[in-house]
C-alpha cells in the first residue's frame, strides 16, 4: 500500500517508519527543508530508541521516502495521514492552523478519491473541520478518519508495532476496512481494533491521557500526605496497586509529569469543556497539583539547607521529562533547576540524551558534565529527577568519596533508603519513610 504521512515530528516519523517496516511504500512530507535534508542524510531530529536504525534500513530499501513535495505526495498516495503539530493556544485549546493548512493543500491537489487520516491529537469535531476544508477545493470523494496515537516516548516503536488497541473513528465502512488492513500486521495477537464515530475517537485520546495525568497527580498528593503522616508511599503503592480494579500502572509518585502530551492534552480537554459552558474540576485540580509538585523538591531542599543555597553545589541527574527520550518540554527539571539558581546555588547537570536540548533552555547558567559522577564531584546534594537505567544502581561508595555532603534527594523513589543511610547518606525521597 502507498501511504503519505504529512509531518515528520515524533508521531509522524514513528508512524511512517513503522508502516514502512511492514512493507508499505511511505512518503513522509515536511515543509522544514533542514529536517528533510537531515532525514535524507541518514540522521533523525529526535531521540527514540531503535528509531534511527529502522529509518535508515527502510530508507535504504526504498520503502521510506522523505520530501517537501506535499502536492506530489497527495497525488501519488490514496491514504494520507496528517501528523502535524497542534500546539496549545493561549487558552490551552489546540491550535489547528497546521492541520487545516494541510487539509487545504490536500483539497487543492487530490485527483481522485482519498482517505485522509487525522493522526495528530486534535479536539473533538476536528474531523468535520478537516473534511469541510478539503471539500472547499474538490468534488472528489474524501473520507476523513480519526486515528489517535497512544505512543509513549521511549517505547514508541514497540507501542506502534504491538499496540494495546487501535482506535479508528469513521462512519465510512469502506474506510474502516482499509484502516483494518493497514493495521492488521500490528494486531496479529488479536489486540482490539475498535471502530467508533470520529468524535468518540477524538475524545478517547484526550480522556486516556487526562485519566493517566490525574492518576499521577493523585499519587503525588498521596506521597505528600505520607511525608506528613510517616507512612511510606512505596508500600501504599504496592498495596493499592494489588487491587485488580486499580492495577499497578501510573502509581509511582515523583516530581510531576511533563512532556508534549499530558500537559497539552489535559489543558485542551479543559478548554473543550469551557467551550461547552462546563468545567473539568478534576483536571483543574490535577494541573494545580502537578505545578505545585514540580516545586516540591525545592521545598525539600530548603528544609535541609535553609532558604538560601548560595555557595552550594547542586548536582542534578536527569533533565528529560522521562527516561529514553531527549524531550524537555514542560520537564520538571527546568522548574527545579531555575529554582536552585534563584536561590543562589551552583548547578551541575547530566543527562544521557537531553544535554543539547537543555542548552537551548538553560543556556550557560549551569555546568554541563560528561557523566553523573562528574556532576556529583564536590556536590553538597545529589538530586535525581529522571530515572534513567544508568542512575538506578550507581556506585554509592564512589559518590560518598567525592561529594562534599552526602545528601541525596530521590525525586523518583528509585533508591533504597536503608541502603543509603547505611552508607552514611542523608536520604530524602517523595513520600518515603
Amino acid at each position: 500500500m502507498r501511504i503519505a504521512v504529512v509531518g515528520s515530528g515524533y508521531v509522524g516519523l514513528v508512524a511512517a517508519t513503522c508502516f514502512a517496516e511492514t512493507g508499505n511504500e511511505v512518503v513522509t512530507v515536511d515543509r522544514d527543508r533542514s529536517k528533510i535534508d537531515l532525514l535524507n542524510s541518514g540522521g533523525i531530529p529526535i531521540y527514540e530508541p531503535g528509531l534511527e536504525e529502522m529509518v535508515q534500513r527502510n530508507r535504504a530499501e526504498g520503502r521510506l521516502v522523505f520530501t517537501t513535495d506535499l502536492p506530489g505526495a497527495v497525488r501519488s498516495c490514496r491514504i494520507i495521514f496528517i501528523a502535524v503539530g497542534t500546539p496549545p493556544d493561549e487558552d490551552g485549546s489546540a491550535d489547528l492552523k497546521h492541520v487545516l493548512a494541510v487539509a487545504r493543500e490536500i483539497g487543492e491537489n487530490i485527483d481522485g478519491p482519498r482517505i485522509v487520516v487525522n493522526k495528530s491529537t486534535v479536539p473533538v469535531g476536528t474531523a468535520d473541520l478537516v473534511r469541510a476544508e478539503i471539500m472547499k477545493y474538490t468534488t472528489h470523494e474524501v473520507s476523513v478518519v480519526s486515528n489517535p496515537e497512544f505512543l509513549k516516548e521511549g517505547t514508541a516503536i514497540d507501542d506502534f508495532l504491538k499496540p494495546d488497541r487501535v482506535v479508528i473513528g469513521t462512519s465510512d465502512p469502506a474506510a474502516a476496512v482499509t484502516m483494518r488492513e493497514i493495521y492488521s500486521p500490528f494486531v496479529r495477537t488479536n489486540n482490539p481494533v475498535i471502530v467508533m464515530s470520529n468524535r468518540s475517537a477524538e475524545m478517547t485520546k484526550y480522556v486516556a491521557n487526562s485519566l493517566l495525568a490525574a492518576r499521577i497527580s493523585f499519587m503525588n498528593e498521596v506521597a505528600n500526605l505520607c511525608d506528613a503522616m510517616g507512612a511510606d508511599v512505596d508500600e501504599v503503592r504496592i498495596g493499592v496497586g494489588s487491587d485488580r480494579r486499580i492495577g499497578p500502572s501510573f502509581l509511582f509518585p515523583g516530581v510531576g509529569f511533563g512532556g508534549s502530551c499530558f500537559p497539552k492534552d489535559v489543558r485542551a480537554l479543559m478548554a473543550t469543556a469551557r467551550g461547552q459552558g462546563m468545567r473539568m474540576h478534576t483536571l483543574e485540580a490535577a494541573v494545580e497539583v502537578n505545578e505545585a509538585q514540580k516545586r516540591k523538591m525545592l521545598e525539600k531542599l530548603e528544609a535541609v539547607f535553609g532558604p538560601s543555597l548560595r555557595g552550594l553545589r547542586m548536582a542534578v541527574w536527569g533533565l528529560a521529562f522521562k527516561p529514553n527520550t531527549d524531550d524537555m518540554r514542560e520537564a520538571p527539571s527546568v522548574v527545579v533547576i531555575k529554582g536552585l539558581l534563584e536561590r543562589g546555588a551552583r548547578v551541575a547537570v547530566y543527562d544521557p540524551q537531553a544535554m543539547k536540548n537543555a542548552r537551548t533552555i538553560l543556556g550557560e547558567t549551569v555546568e554541563y558534565c560528561r557523566s553523573g559522577y562528574e556532576a556529583a564531584e564536590g556536590a553538597d546534594a545529589l538530586i535525581l529527577l529522571t530515572e534513567w537505567l544508568e542512575f538506578r544502581e550507581p556506585d554509592f561508595s564512589k559518590l560518598a568519596s567525592t561529594m562534599r555532603r552526602k545528601a541525596v534527594f530521590d525525586g523518583r523513589n528509585v533508591w533504597n533508603p536503608s541502603k543509603l543511610k547505611g552508607l552514611g547518606f542523608e536520604y530524602c525521597g517523595m513520600g518515603r519513610r
